[in-house]
């Protein structure tokens, strides 16, 4: 059996990972670990310890990020796949194929940066990228689809029933899931609206797990822990709830700002709030030329398929207009989600394996 780890820098590159799994396991081939670098935050590493013994999958680990390396390199894994470049080069062996599965698909710059000559297989999401990569001199790259999304076909009626009974929502409600970013975040001047909001609608509040992680940012699950104590209309889900795609399901509408969930709530064709109400850090106010350099500006211009809310006050009257009618902008959703997304049939992690097996060292 071939052995191949999957290498998760964070948690929540684990959605993107899990698809391919699943698929892995199906084929019967391969010998699947998981592991994760030592960090001095341990919640991330409990909670994925605790999600590899649910799937019996083995988790390398060590008590310092020396051994680890050490470890992973002496296992000679035939597969690595990464969600960003991280501490790949010292894993691999000269005949390990390294692959990347990205983490995000969002309004970032890191995409195109974030990459390394070592990556023998890049999956991308779709043909426009794939010709965008192409165009740049990427010759690692195999189109795939979002793996990601491969569980909004596969997951059960039964998961998301589950799901949606411990959420308790009132069922005589529209439900809303805000899905912001950390940094540029809508979470700060959007707080009032969400709160406003949660009289008329649930509110499910999916933060990024930076929000909970990094003392940076850990003030915005704060915030929102307790606005969701305040008001029954409003669950925060824990940062240990990595998996998003169930509540994709069960959202009628998604609010976000420059996040992935942008693009990965298409396939749903359920209205889109885009917010660009963003409280930027001081240097970034000064020098906003560096901040807008952190953005895939032709990505951001072009999307037009969502609601967009320059300010917090305009967000409430956006979200019910578009509950009231859903499928105003469906045909652009449509539209968009065959551009930004290939192929969407569930098949994505198969590509991906496929394209694995056929790889020639």
């Amino acid at each position: 059996m071939k052995k191949i780890l999957f290498e998760t820098h964070h948690i929540y590159y684990w959605p993107n990972f899990l698809p391919v799994i699943e698929v892995l396991k199906e084929r019967n081939e391969y010998l699947i670990e998981a592991s994760m670098p030592v960090r001095s935050s341990k919640n991330e590493f409990t909670a994925l310890k605790k999600i590899c013994n649910g799937l019996n999958i083995k988790f390398i680990e060590s008590d310092s990020e020396i051994k680890r390396i050490k470890r992973i390199k002496s296992e000679r894994y035939d597969v690595i796949i990464v969600g960003n470049v991280g501490q790949l080069n010292k894993l691999v062996n000269n005949n390990t194929i390294a692959v990347m599965v990205y983490h995000g698909i969002g309004l970032k710059k890191s995409y195109y940066k974030d990459i390394d000559k070592r990556i023998n297989l890049r999956s991308v999401e779709s043909v426009a990228r794939f010709e965008e990569l192409q165009e740049l001199g990427h010759n690692n790259i195999v189109l795939t689809g979002f793996t990601k999304l491969d569980r909004l076909i596969t997951i059960s009626k039964a998961e998301i029933k589950v799901v949606r009974e411990k959420l308790d929502l009132d069922t005589n409600r529209k439900t809303v899931l805000f899905a912001p970013t950390f940094y540029p975040t809508s979470l700060e001047l959007l707080y009032n609206e969400i709160k406003v909001l949660s009289q008329e609608c649930n509110v499910i509040i999916k933060l990024h797990a930076f929000s909970w992680e990094q003392s940076r940012y850990k003030y915005q699950s704060q915030m929102y822990k307790k606005l969701s104590i305040e008001s029954k209309s409003i669950i925060l889900l824990e940062n240990n709830i990595y998996d998003i795609i169930p509540f994709y399901k069960i959202a009628d509408l998604l609010i976000s700002d420059i996040s992935s969930t942008l693009f990965e709530f298409l396939p749903m064709d359920k209205p889109i709030i885009q917010s660009n109400c963003f409280k930027l850090r001081f240097k970034h106010k000064i020098f906003n030329k560096r901040f807008m350099r952190k953005l895939d500006l032709s990505r951001l211009i072009n999307i037009d398929f969502s609601y967009k809310i320059n300010e917090p006050s305009d967000l409430l009257s956006r979200v019910f207009y578009a509950l009231e009618n859903p499928k105003d902008m469906s045909d652009k959703r449509k539209i968009a989600l065959k551009h930004y997304l290939y192929n969407f049939d569930g098949k994505a992690s198969s590509r991906l394996i496929d394209s694995i097996e056929d790889y020639k060292n």
